[in-house]
Parts: structure tokens; sequence; C-alpha cells
């Protein structure tokens, strides 16, 4: 029997970057600078409790997730592995919900696939990474 599905992840799909981060640094969180050329368009939470908190340029969002719709959030599940993420992706489309991505093998070595749910809400499915499958994204 699999694990269960475990919640991992939200994404903020946000306009403004550097508006974004100044908001969520007065409100207290930590939101650490990166390399300069990703600044305006990934940033990452430091994040109590194992859920991770990301914030990402609506350019860079159409790069990991193709089909995309101007939704600002994405929640994220985590599963035990590559195939889950396959399987549970076919079983959620053959009941009828949207695939806003297909699985695929991202660049930070995961097995990734976005589902809509009932009220459109981008839910993505990540299996653990593993460093075989990184590669290195293009900057937006």
């Amino acid at each position: 029997m699999n694990e269960p599905t475990k919640l991992d992840q939200i994404n903020l799909v946000v306009s403004d970057m550097g508006a974004s981060v100044d908001f969520y640094r007065r409100l207290g969180v930590v939101i650490q600078d990166t390399d300069p050329e990703w600044d305006p368009h990934h940033r990452s939470a430091d994040a109590d409790g194992g859920v991770d908190l990301d914030l990402d340029s609506t350019t860079f969002a159409k790069q990991w997730n193709q089909g995309w719709s101007g939704g600002r959030v994405v929640v994220g599940f985590k599963v035990d592995s590559r195939q889950r993420v396959d399987e549970i992706h076919s079983d959620l489309v053959s009941a009828g919900y949207r695939s806003q991505q297909s699985p695929y093998d991202a660049f930070w070595g995961a097995r990734y696939a976005i589902v809509e749910d009932p009220d459109g809400t981008a839910v993505g499915i990540m299996s653990p990474s593993d460093p075989a499958y990184r590669s290195t994204p293009t900057a937006p």
C-alpha cells in the first residue's frame, strides 16, 4: 500500500516579486535573497512545519506549468514515488478533472504534475527529488 499523500508546498504566483517579498518580510516571513538573475522570478521562504512556501513570477510559472491559466496558488502534495505521480494524475484526469501539467521529470529532480480541483485551484503532485533527474533550468 502507498503512503498517504502529504501537504508539502504552497506556491504563490505573484505579479510583482519585489512587492510580494516586501509584504511577506513585513509579515515576518524570512525570505532569502538569491542569485540576482533569479530574484525577480523565484524566492523560497524559510518555513517551519515541513510545508514549503515559494513565490514564483508569472513568467516562471509558465515554465514549470505549461497549462498555467492565471491562477495564483499551487497547493503541492508529496507522494512516495515517481510512479504514484503518474497513477494519481491518470486517475484524476480519468475522473474528469482538468490537467494543467502532465507528469514530467522536472528540472529539480522530482516527477511532477498539476491537476485542477473542482474550483479550478491548481494542485501539484510531486515525488521525492532524485539527483539523477536534475537539470539546469533556463532563466525566464
